[in-house]
């Protein structure tokens, strides 16, 4: 039997698509539910059903406006548990402040820790996100994390790529972890870029490559692009050390600046996407394939309300 009465799925307004297609999955609607800003620049919540003792999934990946969508989740998690929710699962397919998971500079926050306890304060139990970019982020938390990936769904996709002149590509040492998952899905062999990031503006230099890309098929990996820059510098070090076709597989499409456009006038053959975040269609081009999670997530929040192993998902 569930541990609640009943699910609801409720959803802030960074990503509704996605969840409406969570919930076709699942094969329920969209709880009611409203969110808006006052002229004073102040977030409006109010769940327009009842939702006393129900297993409660609020939707909202924290993408542009991040601050706007964060705020807003918070909002939605506090105004459940005033409802007098049984359980709120936060469901952030993309979890911002990512990168800033430690001290690498004098006197600068941990965001990703203090997103975290913003989570538990306003009244989250649980939270259920896809491929952090880093894995200690899931320590940060003291309550449970399930933590998704997309890595079968991406590696899938370029499954007809795959042969002995294939190689999968690591944007950094600390993403080598990614690119081994991947390559075993692909029975392919690793290489590794050594790159340096160039103050706190978005610069990535290449530095040097570890193993053998000449003549081969190249597939990048990596949990995000925001500018580009780092999927940028990865073309142009497998360029220089001879490799041929270039293809990307990327978790979170940010997106941001003018990466769209830098990308579609890259030498990169194709790239594949979740939409774990939106991407407008002025952010598309043609060879950027976007493939949906609804289906990963709905299985997911599918299991954590029948407490069921989510983790047996990927075994």
């Amino acid at each position: 039997m569930p541990p609640f009465d009943d699910l609801k799925v409720i959803s802030g307004n960074a990503h509704l698509r996605l969840a409406e297609d969570i919930c076709n999955y699942l094969g329920t609607s969209l709880a009611k539910s409203e969110a808006f800003k006052f002229s004073n620049d102040n977030t409006f919540v109010r769940i327009k059903e009842n939702i006393r003792g129900k297993d409660v999934f609020i939707v909202q990946p924290l993408s542009t406006p991040v601050n706007d969508n964060l705020m807003e989740l918070l909002i939605m998690i506090d105004a459940a548990k005033r409802a007098s929710a049984g359980r709120v699962t936060a469901v952030i397919p993309h979890y911002a402040y990512g990168r800033t998971d430690k001290k690498d500079q004098p006197r600068v926050a941990i965001t990703a820790r203090l997103v975290a306890d913003f989570l538990s304060v306003a009244g989250a139990d649980r939270v259920l996100t896809l491929d952090l970019h880093a894995g200690q982020i899931q320590g940060f938390f003291n309550i449970p994390v399930d933590e998704l990936t997309a890595i079968p769904i991406l590696a899938r996709h370029f499954k007809s790529l795959s042969g002995p002149d294939f190689v999968v590509v690591a944007t950094d040492v600390g993403d080598a972890k990614r690119a081994r998952s991947t390559a075993r899905l692909l029975e392919a062999p690793i290489a590794i870029i050594e790159k340096q990031r160039l103050g706190n503006m978005d610069q990535v230099e290449a530095a040097s490559l570890i193993g053998s890309v000449k003549g081969k098929t190249a597939l990048i990996v990596d949990d995000e692009v925001g500018t580009g820059g780092t999927i940028l510098a990865a073309e142009n070090a497998l360029i220089e050390h001879g490799a041929g076709q270039i293809y990307c597989a990327v978790t979170h499409p940010l997106l941001s600046g003018n990466a769209s456009k830098l990308l579609k006038n890259s030498t990169i053959v194709g790239m594949a996407v979740v939409d774990s975040v939106p991407v407008s269609k002025e952010r598309r081009w043609d060879r950027l394939e976007v493939i949906s999670i609804a289906t990963l997530l709905g299985e997911a929040i599918n299991r954590i309300h029948k407490d069921q192993s989510v983790g047996a998902m990927f075994e």
